[in-house]
């Protein structure tokens, strides 16, 4: 692939997700400031909403009838002026919300779009798209680190940037150069244009239809259990780590996106020793120990504890939902190994997080008796996931039984694909 193209795809997904991570990681310290404390589990909310329309926008409106690269630079254009608009309705709680939804359905079909683009435009997908890819999780890094140290600069002394309203801006500013940036990539031809797609093929129907079988419908059940608790950590683990005395939020919690890229890389290696069942497993008891990890590190604010649990977010994120997208990958037909990964997404980060994040939220304010959590109702509401994860992963162990083969070279092609999920995650991601 031609280098100048190489660069211009990386770029993309740098600010792709340095675009989410400038927000998603702060916002719910950003909502306590300004006296939303009960109301933080909403963006968590807005968001897997927008996660479930993203692929039939995509799949019946973006794919058919225009241009990748005009999708992407329209969507991020209307997503900065949602996101500018933000801070001036803070005080009022409904509309901020709902300029958050606004913001979320303009920007989760973004991410497939960006693969998409980068896909179309490339010459050999396995080897040269985790080079590009990784350039994503770079962004969401950056972000986090612009936002606790430059922010610093931009808010009055003594004030901490994760507090004001300096993320939302970084934002909705980022958010517009990017849009303007995107109308520059290459042209990109609407994929799917004058072909025939239903809402049945991308809610994955058919393809459950075609691998139904005991293990896979474990599997199915599973991923979407897990990511009931991991709405949580998305959520609260910012709001935690103010209340336990971290003064760097965004910073900190970057820990968990370079554990990220670490394990991603170690990933083969793990493949050869443990096979699916037990990278599947191993990843949901990874949720246990984290969560264990906040419950037992919160009376006492126990720092090694509590940055420990951010960093397994590699193996967290890498072990149970990479190897779940390679499990599919290897079960699925040619024919269908989209619609089957899309049902992936709709599962895990469009309902399992939707209910985890309502979930979520009426347990902090079933917990809490002032503003905040005191250390010891923060430990009460670690365990609660810990416990669920805990439940799903003796579950799947004892009734999942299936094993494929992988192959490294699935394992290459599946890693760079995995950025439609990330999510992920990114906080992870």
């Amino acid at each position: 692939m031609n280098r100048t193209i190489q660069a211009r795809l990386s770029a993309m997904m740098f600010l792709e997700f340095f675009v989410w991570g400038a927000w998603y990681t702060t916002v719910a310290v950003t909502m306590t400031a300004h006296g939303m404390e009960g109301l933080t589990h909403w963006p968590f909310t807005v968001n897997p909403i927008a996660a479930l329309v993203a692929p039939f926008f995509v799949g019946l409106v973006a794919d058919r009838y225009f241009a990748t690269q005009r999708v992407l630079g329209v969507l991020h254009l209307l997503g900065a002026a949602f996101m500018f608009a933000a801070p001036s309705v803070i005080g009022y709680p409904t509309i901020f919300i709902l300029l958050l939804l606004a913001y979320n359905l303009c920007y989760m079909p973004t991410m497939s779009l960006a693969n998409t683009l980068a896909f179309h435009n490339m010459t050999d997908q396995e080897s040269q798209f985790p080079v590009i890819r990784v350039f994503g999780t770079i962004g969401w890094i950056v972000a986090g680190l612009l936002v606790s140290f430059a922010g610093a600069y931009f808010v009055p002394e003594g004030v901490i940037p994760e507090e004001t309203t300096f993320p939302l801006y970084l934002t909705a500013g980022v958010s517009a150069i990017y849009g303007l940036y995107s109308f520059t990539l290459p042209h990109t031809p609407p994929p799917a244009k004058g072909e025939e797609v239903s809402v049945r093929s991308i809610a994955g129907i058919d393809a459950l239809k075609k691998l139904g079988s005991p293990s896979f419908y474990v599997f199915l059940a599973s991923s979407f259990l897990i990511s009931i608790p991991l709405a949580a950590y998305y959520n609260f683990t910012q709001t935690f780590l103010a209340n336990s005395g971290f003064q760097d939020v965004a910073a900190v919690q970057t820990v968990g996106q370079a554990s990220e890229v670490i394990f991603m890389l170690l990933m083969p290696i793990f493949f050869i020793r443990l096979g699916v069942k037990w990278m599947l497993g191993v990843g949901m008891l990874a949720w246990v120990v984290r969560y264990g990890l906040f419950a037992l590190g919160a009376p006492d604010a126990v720092t090694w504890m509590i940055i420990s649990g951010i960093a397994l977010h590699g193996i967290c994120y890498d072990f149970f939902f990479v190897t779940g997208q390679i499990y599919v990958d290897k079960k699925a037909s040619d024919d269908i190994r989209g619609q089957a990964q899309g049902l992936i997404i709709l599962l895990t980060y469009g309902a399992g997080m939707l209910i985890g994040a309502q979930l979520a939220g009426w347990l902090f304010n079933f917990i809490r008796t002032g503003e905040q959590l005191s250390p010891d109702q923060w430990l009460t509401f670690w365990w609660v996931p810990a416990i669920f994860a805990g439940i799903v992963f003796l579950l799947f162990m004892f009734f999942f039984d299936d094993e494929v083969e992988v192959s490294d070279q699935s394992v290459a092609s599946v890693m760079g694909a995995e950025s439609e999920e990330e999510t992920e995650k990114e906080p992870a991601a």
